[in-house]
């Protein structure tokens, strides 16, 4: 089973383990039989054995997601993507560039939610999306110049090493 960086298993991850200790004490298996096979503490596995006897498989399911609710529905969430691709000088932003700070003005703006800059990271992974560095490039760049001037003229000014006469 995966853990996340913190070593912890995702929540589906951890329900199935719980159902499987379920089926192991279903069948008769002991304390130290779970703790074997499924690698928990002794203390888990007394736990979950409890569990099961007073409320059976249904007690050893997890309780769902934990923390706060996403304050954005879905339909919100797509329309926020809308929002992003349409670019931030629809917005009156002067340049090309997304910030977190932008994205959460845009939100509040939006959809009359508040977010912090420093949380507004979480939508973009929801989204799919990722943080990206603009390129810092001019605008009058030729790129066509730029390849004859690498091909021609840069082999004639480019330092070689001086070969020396060997004895």
């Amino acid at each position: 089973m995966k853990r996340n960086s913190l070593g912890r298993m995702d929540y589906a991850a951890e329900q199935a383990r719980r159902l499987k200790a379920a089926r192991l004490y279903a069948r008769g298996n002991s304390q130290a039989e779970v703790v074997r096979r499924l690698g928990v503490s002794r203390q888990t596995a007394s736990r979950w054995q409890q569990l099961w006897q007073a409320g059976r498989e249904t007690a050893l399911r997890g309780a769902g997601r934990t923390g706060r609710k996403c304050k954005l529905t879905g339909d919100q969430l797509c329309r926020l993507e809308a929002c992003l691709l349409v670019g931030p000088r629809f917005y009156g932003f002067e340049t090309e560039l997304w910030t977190l700070k932008r994205i959460a003005r845009v939100v509040r703006w939006e959809f009359r939610v508040a977010y912090h800059p420093c949380h507004v990271w979480k939508l973009l992974g929801q989204l799919g999306w990722s943080c990206q560095r603009p390129e810092c490039r001019a605008r009058e760049r030729n790129e066509q110049s730029i390849r004859r001037w690498v091909r021609y003229r840069w082999p004639q000014i480019k330092k070689r090493p001086v070969t020396r006469a060997l004895c």
